[in-house]
């Protein structure tokens, strides 16, 4: 790395501490400006968070190693983590969340379950399996940063000691601006990056497309040996062995595409699912805003479809060796080191300085988000019930810092990004999904059904992360649904143990919310007008059909880019098609009944 290209990032980061101290004094007036903006931030800037804060250099090394070993056939890994989550978000689950007017996820608990000791009890559940996630979220940032880092950057120490230095280097760096400003530093700051994030991923997409030649490409086979362009997933994978570390157990990768895509769909059924998402919608003006949060989330996603194509293939066809500096194999080193390839000086610092921001913008997310479930959710609540603004947000600050720490410390152990990220979607993801899903859809489901089928979900969970830092990883065919089995057991007994929600919460909840399922009896009393009732905007039969068209428009956004990228332009052009197609019919099925503005 140039100096000038050294130049360039520490310009970055002077600009963006420069934004949390001069947001300071706006984010300390009170817990509600800190933590969602005082619902004032614009919807198309929450929408860039949203989909930046995805955007990080773990996640974007992670697509590129996944691109790198499986193909085209890889976009099947992105079902563990939802990736259709907007199509969910637009159609109904946005404005959903935004008419339950609360600051988190936790306290939503209380408008569902009521304020007794059940819904108490399904708040802190909430909490608690949230900080665990989002802690997860952190020290998974800190193996994906610290990699990544480390090929630019060399401080003389051994190769692990100095992966772990630089990403505490970045970790503090980022905390900084993080703490000051709360929410509204984050989503200015967000708004920056994504334009910067967006100028770097078409710069890399346009370098790849110009370097790479169909004859180059004619010859580019993914590591497990199957054909590079299709979407087709094999039932086995032909050549495992030649597959790094733990990348080999996905060698039946057909049975692992009915994993992720069983918990993809439950994820989202289940509603905003990492987290800081749910914060998102919440800060919005009203539910319009929100459903149009949710329908932007995915656009600004569409070039990282491209980058991530674009350096697979440049890596793939130039032969570039991928050995750590340990000398081991790691596919998730690619995305550096054909950085460093093919950038020259300042458009090299121009384009870390976008990935640093898509790290930034993801660990801010995480951090703020966690700080508010861990104030607001428990702190609050438990210990200060009537503790002061001033006081709530000192302690937002020492609860920020208390999950950096703490996610540092379990990085420093993890050995790959897929080590971490595999544990916090399929085995820490398995523990709430269940419960998540059934608390939108079914009346007689409580508090306390909630909270035994998540913590005995988080139970089962945790001793599965100690095996995999101990480098002893069960196939995740069978731990995800035998933890989703004993979390669904673990509901039900709970739900049918106590007794049902007051029903004057649930009549409260449904006439505001308005959710679709097995509502029954509480939806007759719920006293709303035939226009309501009526509304199509509010149906589920309309509801279903936008997401499947939706999910049509994403994942045609996502996949013509890619194909582009590689010369493969009929392709390209069909889904391109596709998704324009799916766009013109959701401007007469989705955005013509969005509700009315508040």
């Amino acid at each position: 790395m140039s100096t000038l290209d050294a130049v360039i990032i520490v310009v970055y980061f002077v600009v963006m501490i420069g934004i949390g101290v001069w947001q300071q004094r706006r984010a300390a007036r009170n817990i509600d400006s800190y933590f969602l903006g005082g619902n004032q931030i614009h919807w198309l800037a929450l929408a860039m968070c949203g989909s930046v804060s995805t955007y990080d250099i773990s996640g974007t090394m992670w697509m590129v190693a996944l691109v790198y070993l499986f193909g085209m056939k890889s976009v099947w890994n992105h079902w563990m983590w939802g990736f259709m989550m907007a199509a969910f978000f637009m159609s109904y689950m946005g404005k959903w969340v935004r008419r339950s007017r609360v600051m988190t996820g936790a306290e939503w608990m209380i408008t569902r379950f009521g304020d007794r000791a059940d819904g108490r009890a399904a708040r802190y559940a909430y909490a608690l399996m949230a900080v665990v996630t989002l802690v997860g979220l952190i020290s998974y940032a800190f193996e994906g940063v610290g990699k990544f880092a480390a090929e630019y950057v060399q401080t003389g120490l051994d190769p692990g000691t100095n992966v772990r230095v630089l990403a505490i280097g970045l970790f503090a760096i980022t905390t900084i601006y993080t703490l000051l400003g709360g929410l509204e530093a984050v989503v200015i700051t967000h708004v920056l990056q994504t334009m910067i994030l967006m100028t770097a991923s078409v710069i890399i997409a346009g370098i790849a497309y110009m370097q790479l030649s169909p004859e180059r490409l004619a010859a580019v086979t993914p590591v497990d040996g199957g054909s590079f362009t299709s979407l087709w997933p094999q039932w086995q994978l032909n050549h495992p062995e030649a597959l790094p570390g733990g990348y080999q157990g996905y060698h039946m990768f057909g049975l692992l595409v009915m994993v992720w895509v069983t918990k993809g769909l439950l994820l989202n059924l289940g509603g905003p699912g990492q987290m800081f998402d749910f914060q998102m919608f919440l800060s919005t003006r009203d539910p319009r805003d929100a459903a149009k949060v949710g329908g932007a989330w995915s656009a600004f996603l569409i070039v990282r479809w491209a980058m991530v194509m674009g350096i697979a293939l440049l890596a793939m066809a130039a032969g570039i060796e991928i050995i750590d500096a340990s000398g081991h194999i790691d596919a998730e080193i690619v995305m550096p080191k054909v950085l460093g390839r093919y950038l020259g000086s300042g458009m090299l610092g121009l384009v870390l300085a976008g990935l640093v921001a898509a790290f930034m913008s993801t660990f801010s997310a995480t951090v703020n988000a966690g700080a508010s479930y861990l104030v607001r959710d428990l702190w609050q609540p438990l210990f200060r019930p009537h503790a002061d603004e001033r006081h709530l947000v000192r302690a937002s600050y020492v609860a920020t810092l208390l999950i950096v720490v703490v996610g540092t410390l379990i990085g420093m152990y993890a050995s790959s990004i897929r080590q971490v990220w595999d544990w916090i979607m399929m085995a820490l993801g398995a523990a709430f999904v269940i419960p998540n899903v059934l608390r939108w859809y079914w009346w007689r489901f409580n508090g306390t059904g909630y909270a035994a089928g998540t913590l005995v979900g988080l139970a089962g969970a945790m001793p599965l992360l100690f095996l995999s830092l101990m480098h002893v990883e069960p196939p995740i065919y069978f731990t995800f649904p035998a933890l989703c089995a004993i979390s669904l057991l673990a509901a039900l007994i709970g739900t049918y143990w106590s007794a049902p929600t007051e029903e004057a919460v649930l009549v409260e909840f449904y006439r505001n919310v308005r959710p679709f399922g097995m509502w029954g009896h509480i939806r007759d009393r719920a006293g709303l007008s035939a226009a309501d009732l009526n509304d199509p905007g509010e149906s589920a039969w309309y509801a279903a059909f936008n997401v499947v068209v939706a999910c049509l428009a994403i994942f045609g956004a996502y996949m013509s880019p890619m194909y582009l990228v590689g010369h493969w332009h009929v392709s390209a052009l069909a889904w391109a098609a596709v998704s324009i197609a799916a766009v013109i019919v959701l401007k007469f099925t989705w955005y013509d009944h969005l509700p009315e503005p508040e």
